[in-house]
This record gives C-alpha cells, sequence and structure tokens, in this order.
C-alpha cells in the first residue's frame, strides 16, 4: 500500500514571494496548511464523515525545515504520509518538491489531536478512525 500520497499542487506566483524574491515563509506555511486537508482522505477518511461525528482536529506541533530556495514560477508539489498514531493524536510529515526537478525544498513535521467540537477539548481518536491511519503510517 502506498505510504507517501501527492496531497497538494501551486505555482509560486511574484505576490508568494518575499523582497528577496523567493517564496515567504508564511505562503510555506499556507500551502502546507492547504495541503494539510487532504491529511484525512490518504487514510479514506472524509471531512464531512468526521464533522458529522462532532469532530476535527487540532495543532499540538508543527516545525517547517526549508532546504532550498523556491522562486515565483516554479510548480510546487506536496506529498504527505502519517508518521505515527497514538490514542488522541497522530502524526504526519509533508515534503514540499519543485515540481519539475523533484528538488525536495522544504519538510513540515506535524502532530494534530483529535478535537470534540462540541466541548472544544482533546478526545480519543475514533477506533475506526485509528484504525484507517494504522494502515498507511510509515513502518
Amino acid at each position: 500500500m502506498e505510504k507517501w500520497f501527492e496531497i497538494y499542487r501551486n505555482v509560486v506566483m511574484p505576490a508568494h514571494c518575499d523582497v528577496y524574491g523567493h517564496l515567504n515563509v508564511r505562503n510555506y506555511a499556507a500551502f502546507f496548511d492547504d495541503a494539510g486537508w487532504h491529511i484525512p482522505a490518504m487514510a479514506g477518511l472524509k471531512i464531512s464523515e468526521i464533522q458529522a461525528r462532532g469532530l476535527g482536529t487540532v495543532m499540538a506541533s508543527l516545525t517547517i525545515d526549508f532546504l532550498h530556495e523556491v522562486r515565483a514560477g516554479q510548480l510546487v508539489l506536496i506529498k504527505g504520509a502519517i508518521t505515527r498514531v497514538g490514542t488522541k493524536s497522530f502524526s504526519h510529515e509533508m515534503r514540499l518538491y519543485e515540481a519539475d526537478s523533484t528538488r525536495h525544498c522544504a519538510t513540515q513535521k506535524a502532530t494534530e489531536v483529535c478535537f470534540d467540537t462540541a466541548k472544544r477539548q482533546g478526545v480519543a481518536l475514533p477506533e475506526d478512525f485509528s484504525a484507517k491511519l494504522k494502515a498507511i503510517v510509515l513502518g
């Protein structure tokens, strides 16, 4: 079974860049944030199904490592993988590549906590959600 999934593509526009002419940090974060909405789908979980159960996820921790410059006009793609599944949380890694060369330009590592949207607190991952995430966790 595939463990890394392509979850996002975009083109870097001049407005995404800073005064040095490369992709601004805030836009790396935005690209990763947009891609993150596809993380549940990698495991076969639909956002509508998660929401119907009164659940969501909240970010507990996040780091971004910047490896290579990305400039306006370049195409980017992000691949994601689940790296750990716990009782209440799961971790994932996303890698941003320059699409034409497939050069690895940045990595985001994050941990998300299952969240009861009515009670506004962390709760255990439902067993079926946990099982689907564990089925694709990197080994």
